[in-house]
């Protein structure tokens, strides 16, 4: 099985590339940081995450083309998920979960609908270094540190091959404003399928191309030029169902019916600097969770 998805996986990518993929440059990056410290201020479950969209495509593309290939995302990750106690969990909490992955996306629009179709090798466990990086934090800021069982706990090596899709369709709304209904699909790490809805008002929701965090679900801008200056703002919400995930494997754990997220977020652009803050509510994930988290997320945009 797991060399058929690979084989899939393969063949989505060489089909995304285009003749012409030689002639490629960077459009941008995008990044987002999130932390539950900057969120409702614990340290748990979703603890935090990175992300880094590395933008490739012809020089001065500035929205989605027609044609899928053209714009290439390469997506680099790393999460941290944790029990709510790093030192002595709670029995039944969730295993502590070090993750980093690398995957390959296409965007493009069709007939008004956004497209965004990619692949990701995710991997856990002590070979992604997370657990190790996590401690060293914690270590300077004088947080507690993972403790030996939370580690000995931790989910062991494995990668699993992913597949995810994603289709919205903007809606020009008075005032700017702009909704954007949307739904989603992954398999591999997480199985699901998702709808939710976005409401973004200004430049940096509005134009450019944006993409998803897996984690809080907000949309963030990879192309730092095409924001014009003043305030954006978004605010969103989806549920999913979920039908497996390799961090909350059965029979140990029992998923809820339904995967909510609900977020907010304003984000800032000046003549060289873009800053966003937002916070996103988690709602618990699994049937012994005894209750939902809140995340934020911060991303800084640098104008050279």
């Amino acid at each position: 099985m797991r060399a058929a998805l690979l084989a899939l996986l393969s063949s989505l990518l060489l089909t995304c590339l285009p003749a012409t993929a030689q002639d490629r440059t960077t459009i941008g990056v995008g990044r987002l940081f999130t932390n539950d410290y900057f969120g409702d201020g614990k340290d748990r479950w979703h603890t935090g995450s990175y992300v880094l969209s590395w933008m490739r495509a012809s020089g001065g593309t500035v929205a989605l083309p027609e044609t899928p290939g053209e714009v290439m995302e390469y997506r680099f990750s790393q999460r941290m998920i944790a029990p709510a106690n790093l030192v002595s969990p709670a029995p039944g909490d969730r295993r502590y979960a070090g993750v980093f992955s690398i995957g390959a996306y296409t965007h493009f629009a069709t007939n008004g609908t956004e497209i965004s179709l990619g692949t990701e090798l995710v991997a856990v466990g002590p070979m992604t270094q997370t657990a190790a990086i996590h401690g060293a934090l914690h270590g300077v800021l004088g947080m507690p540190q993972p403790s030996p069982a939370v580690l000995a706990a931790q989910f062991p090596n494995a990668v699993y091959p992913t597949i995810a899709f994603e289709a919205g369709r903007p809606l020009t709304l008075g005032g700017g404003a702009v909704l954007r209904p949307f739904v989603q699909l992954r398999g591999g790490d997480e199985s699901y399928a998702r709808a939710g809805v976005d409401l973004l008002f200004g430049s940096n929701f509005t134009r450019g191309i944006t993409v998803r965090d897996e984690t809080t679900g907000f949309l963030y801008q990879t192309l730092e030029d095409v924001p014009d200056t003043g305030l954006s703002f978004l605010i969103g919400a989806d549920v999913a169902k979920v039908f497996s995930s390799a961090w909350l494997p059965a029979p140990s754990y029992t998923l809820t019916p339904v995967r909510t997220r609900v977020r907010a977020g304003v984000h800032w652009q000046g003549k060289n600097i873009g800053v966003f803050y937002g916070a996103s509510w988690l709602g618990p994930e699994f049937t012994a969770q005894p209750s939902g988290q809140v995340v934020g997320a911060i991303q800084l945009q640098l104008r050279f």
